[in-house]
């Protein structure tokens, strides 16, 4: 049975129950114009609907689980195992939106003539922030804290300077912590989420806040995150625009970043 709205504790936004409200999917004015018409309605008592952020929807994702790409307890509806819309523009490509896949969990741009589902989301607070505040980073020797998610970074921003495969990523990590002579021996290549919270959507070439202090950043990034689809492949973080997306384990595409929890 319908309930027409949930609430979630964890980021404080409400979003619709039946996860195709629209029923059919829109282009990207279309989706803004649904939803408009549903604030003139009162659509389930309210009129502050809107079309969630990209960071906002990525926060029901859950990649250990797919078709869809939520947790197993999830309270909603008709979920459709493909692409919706966010309201957030590609700052590179501003003919292009953000959307993300409900059946696997990536992260891609598409012309805003294309047409995808919409879920609707409300937020007392707003849209929910990246962070750029200019007290974000702390840099020593040891590496760069992330005061926002306590993530220690290494730096530069590679474990070596040449993609390798996935398991020479993993490799390459333990490598450091054998040579950090009893410093710090919990370096870690990070999971996807850990990654995708530097991405600042606002900028691009890197889609990193404007400040940060990183340097040699590559063009993507290899996670610990093992595809649920085919474990063959992995979850990586292209740095361009700050999509996210899969890589063959095998292939050496992608760089190894080592990350560790302050």
């Amino acid at each position: 049975m319908m309930t027409d709205t949930v609430f979630d504790t964890l980021t404080g936004l409400t979003w619709c129950q039946n996860a195709n409200v629209a029923e059919y999917p829109l282009d990207w004015k279309a989706a803004h114009d649904f939803v408009n018409e549903m604030n003139k309605g009162g659509a389930f008592g309210r009129r502050d609907w809107r079309l969630p952020s990209r960071r906002e929807l990525f926060t029901l994702i859950s990649h250990e689980v797919f078709n869809p790409a939520l947790p197993e307890d999830h309270p909603f509806q008709n979920v459709f195992p493909g692409y919706y819309w966010t309201c957030t523009s590609c700052h590179r490509l501003p003919d292009q939106a953000w959307y993300i896949h409900l059946g696997g969990g990536r992260i891609y741009r598409g012309m805003k003539h294309g047409c995808y589902l919409v879920w609707p989301v409300i937020s007392a607070a707003g849209e929910l922030p990246y962070a750029e505040e200019q007290w974000r980073w702390e840099v020593d020797e040891q590496g760069i804290l992330d005061r926002h998610t306590g993530l220690t970074w290494s730096q530069p921003a590679n474990a070596v300077r040449q993609p390798v495969t996935w398991r020479l990523a993993l490799d390459s990590v333990k490598a450091m912590n054998r040579k950090s002579a009893g410093m710090h021996t919990d370096w870690r290549l990070p999971n996807i989420r850990e990654l995708e919270s530097l991405v600042d959507i606002n900028s691009h070439s890197p889609a990193m806040p404007p400040n940060h202090p990183f340097a040699r950043i590559a063009d993507g990034y290899w996670s610990s995150t093992t595809s649920v689809y085919e474990p063959s492949y992995a979850w990586v973080l292209y740095s361009l625009d700050g999509a996210i997306g899969v890589g063959y384990k095998a292939k050496t595409d992608f760089y190894a970043w080592a990350v560790r929890r302050n």
